[in-house]
């Protein structure tokens, strides 16, 4: 289940960064405000849900730093930058990066509500696909060493008569392993095993 959603907000600048969470407190939306990049790295957690709101250049770390090292530490937190100086190229590297976009100031007040809310909702739906991939996984961890063999064999292509002679069993023996693994990965068509395996592939490279 994706834990309650927050967002954070880190600028240095006091007058725009408490003026941001009176916006956010009008539209109940939860928040916490950090004055620099450090500050708020010594309180986030890694499973923490919701956005970031950054500003583009502060002391010690800047936004670009601070979005560097949470890509690091295999943070998922969307991150929208704000900036009074950033240019064209700085705006691409951070969107290169996964940023949700990047807002010269002044900017509309809804318009910045706009972007949190998109970022939020990308959050939920990332968080979740995370979450459908780890019981995929574990699903999968769940069968047997047979089991795990006859899955790979079968969403390889291979039919069951070159599987059973591969494996000095029976075709009807080979027919209740695939029965089995398909039950306990939850899945009726073929076509949904190979997804699965797919999916697998993708979760180890």
């Amino acid at each position: 289940m994706v834990k309650k959603q927050t967002v954070f907000v880190v600028d240095d600048d006091d007058g725009i960064r408490e003026g941001l969470g009176v916006l956010l407190e009008t539209v109940d939306l939860p928040h916490r405000l950090f004055s620099s990049a450090l500050e708020f790295l010594n309180a986030f957690d890694v499973n923490d849900s919701g956005c970031l709101l950054v500003d583009v250049r502060m002391p010690r770390m800047s936004g670009m730093d601070l979005q560097q090292r949470l890509i690091s530490m295999g943070a998922t937190l969307p991150t929208i930058f704000i900036t009074g100086h950033g240019d064209i190229p700085m705006a691409v590297e951070a969107m290169r990066r996964g940023a949700v976009d990047f807002l010269r100031k002044p900017f509309r007040e809804q318009e910045l509500l706009d972007r949190i809310n998109e970022a939020l909702r990308g959050d939920v739906g990332k968080r979740e696909r995370q979450e459908e991939q780890q019981n995929l996984l574990a699903r999968v961890d769940s069968l047997s060493a047979r089991e795990k063999e006859i899955f790979h064999r079968v969403t390889d292509g291979e039919m069951n008569k070159r599987i059973a002679d591969d494996l000095g069993i029976s075709q009807r023996a080979v027919e209740v392993h695939r029965a089995q693994v398909m039950k306990k990965l939850g899945v009726q068509t073929l076509a949904h095993l190979v997804r699965v395996s797919l999916a697998v592939q993708a979760a180890d490279q």
